[in-house]
């Protein structure tokens, strides 16, 4: 047998060590290229990889999401000077900006017209509809960190419904009977059903443990009103003053106390004594955000956020004081005799409608749809029907028995520009109708006490606030003719009073709307005052803040309901990320 030379099991491995194609192509590459070819290769492979990082980082950057993120500084101008950053004392606008930043109440008001949770967790009714128990989040605090309890709640309508805090909210709480039950829940007892109730409950928590050593008289004036300690999405972080003690400036940093935990983590107001000068400080930049501004006059870039506003301005006319607006020819001359379009022009540059009526315009009223057919001429039919002739002087009169009455009243306002301006208008107009009018205008405060509360005016140039349930009552009935009641034009109609106490306790909101409708109609067809327009509410930012969202505001204050989804900066993650 032929022999076979014996091969070695690791023949194959020295095989492929000679043939070494790695190392072929290596020394072939290094006779072909030159030095050139080698940096260009190195800068096409660096290209190559910088453009594949592109893509990616820009690949990603597109599939994640854009979501706010916490930070900035927002800067809002306000027209005003704060008195009492108190919920409970609260009467301008710029007392009531403050107070809804710094202050929360059991419920709270949504953009979208409706009421959502605040301080309490839950809450129950009865059957009977006159009871309403509330239970608080645990573990929740005020701004210096002490728990608020059920002993908060109750120290604060205690205050509310003493008459010698002289609290505009008191109204709301007469009869109700509060009662806390334990440390976290509380109950309201109501004389009657009530199906509005729930709005009196966005009413601002006090601390009873600073509040409770301050006398009733002190109320008004104790420096908390100006370093106001609530539990609010924004807490007192400083206050600057001018040096005779006035605040010009309030700066609030964001609080999570409570709940709500804001985007925007600094929050300033500054304060301005009218429009000119904050509308100078808008287009300066010195504030970034105004609702009080000429909106003409606004040259920046702008963002512009609108809503309409449930806020109804008109004269209101105390008969018990002037006796010539117990004529009903003299109060629909008055109002035959104005305007109104002109007025909306000159005094909300527009941004308005005219008003027929005690309704807002987004509240179905054909009142406020009614077109300006009358004129002075007419106005001078009505008063010469009614038995009145011009004197020599061009002023209306006329004989009642033995007394010649003339056409003659003093028209008083608060010292507000738009209130000012408004009251200067109609003034002239119904001069030229023949009536002999003087002006008066006062600071917002002693409106309040000395005017409004003792209703001590001829004629008051007013606007009242409407709520977003057209509850009318306490402007109109009857019953609300003497403070603490809001019926300034001590109107007294029976039909108008049924229909009033029918929409008040109504569970059903369509039917409560008619029956509003139905008092509306038929207190506009007395004439019980003389309504003027309804502004729009024109709120302009330019630093680019975003989640802005208004809807129907009862008061300026209002555009806050949501300050916590607002926000300045944002980051992009990934959408795995964001559930």
């Amino acid at each position: 047998m032929e022999n076979k030379k014996r091969t070695s099991p690791f023949s194959w491995l020295t095989m492929l060590h000679t043939l070494r194609p790695i190392d072929r192509i290596e020394d072939k590459i290094n006779k072909t290229f030159t030095p050139s070819d080698w940096l260009i290769s190195g800068i096409l492979f660096f290209i190559t990889i910088f453009g594949a990082g592109v893509i990616l980082s820009s690949t990603a950057y597109n599939l994640a999401d854009e979501v706010p993120h916490r930070g900035g500084i927002y800067i809002e101008g306000v027209v005003g000077t704060p008195r009492f950053v108190n919920p409970l004392l609260a009467i301008s606008d710029a007392d009531r900006d403050l107070s809804a930043l710094v202050f929360s109440g059991l419920m709270r008001a949504t953009p979208d017209e409706g009421l959502v949770l605040d301080l309490a967790e839950r809450y129950s009714v009865s059957e009977d509809m006159r009871t309403y128990e509330f239970t608080l989040r645990p573990n929740i605090s005020f701004h210096d960190g002490t728990p608020i309890t059920s002993a908060d709640i109750f120290y604060t309508i205690q205050m509310v419904k003493n008459s010698e805090v002289k609290s505009p909210k008191r109204a709301n709480w007469e009869g109700v009977e509060v009662t806390v039950l334990d440390e976290r829940t509380i109950s309201f007892t109501l004389q009657a059903p009530f199906p509005l109730f729930l709005e009196n409950t966005t009413l601002g928590i006090l601390p009873k443990h600073l509040w409770e050593n301050v006398q009733t008289e002190e109320f008004p004036f104790t420096e908390l009103n100006n370093k106001p300690i609530g539990s609010g999405p924004y807490r007192v972080h400083d206050v600057k003053k001018t040096a005779s003690g006035v605040p010009t400036e309030y700066h609030l940093r964001a609080f999570n106390g409570a709940g709500r935990h804001p985007f925007i983590t600094s929050f300033v107001l500054k304060f301005y004594s009218n429009e000119s000068l904050l509308t100078e400080a808008y287009e300066s930049g010195e504030v970034h955000a105004a609702h009080s501004i000429i909106p003409q006059a606004s040259t920046r870039n702008s963002e512009v956020h609108s809503a309409i506003f449930g806020r109804v301005f008109g004269v209101f006319f105390n008969q018990n004081q002037q006796e010539i607006f117990a004529d009903s020819t003299v109060r629909r001359a008055l109002d035959v005799a104005l305007d109104k379009k002109d007025i909306v022009s000159k005094v909300v540059s527009g941004y308005g409608v005219p008003l027929f009526g005690p309704l807002p315009p987004q509240s179905f009223s054909t009142l406020s749809q009614e077109s300006e057919k009358d004129s002075i001429a007419s106005a001078r039919d009505i008063l010469s029907s009614g038995g009145w002739t011009q004197g020599d002087d061009g002023v209306w009169e006329k004989e009642v028995g033995a007394e010649t009455r003339r056409l003659s009243f003093t028209l008083t306002t608060a010292v507000i520009p738009e209130l000012k301006k408004a009251s200067e208008i109609v003034a002239e107009q119904w001069r030229a109708l023949g009536a002999e009018v003087e002006l008066q205008t006062l600071e917002q405060s002693d409106i309040n006490n000395e005017v409004i509360r003792p209703r001590k005016y001829d004629a008051l140039l007013f606007g009242l606030v409407v709520g977003r349930e057209l509850d009318l009552f306490a402007f109109w009935h009857s019953s609300q003719r003497n403070d603490p009641g809001l019926n300034i034009a001590l109107y007294a109609n029976i039909t108008a009073d049924k229909y009033l106490e029918e929409a008040r306790s109504e569970q059903d909101p369509v039917i409560r709307r008619e029956k509003a409708e139905k008092a509306a109609e038929e207190i506009a067809s007395e004439t019980a005052a003389v309504f003027l327009y309804a502004p729009q509410f024109v709120y302009r930012t330019q630093n680019g803040a975003q989640g802005i969202t208004l809807s129907t505001l009862s008061a300026p204050s209002d555009r806050f309901q949501d300050v916590e989804t607002w926000y300045l900066n944002t980051e992009r993650i990934w959408p795995i990320f964001t559930f």
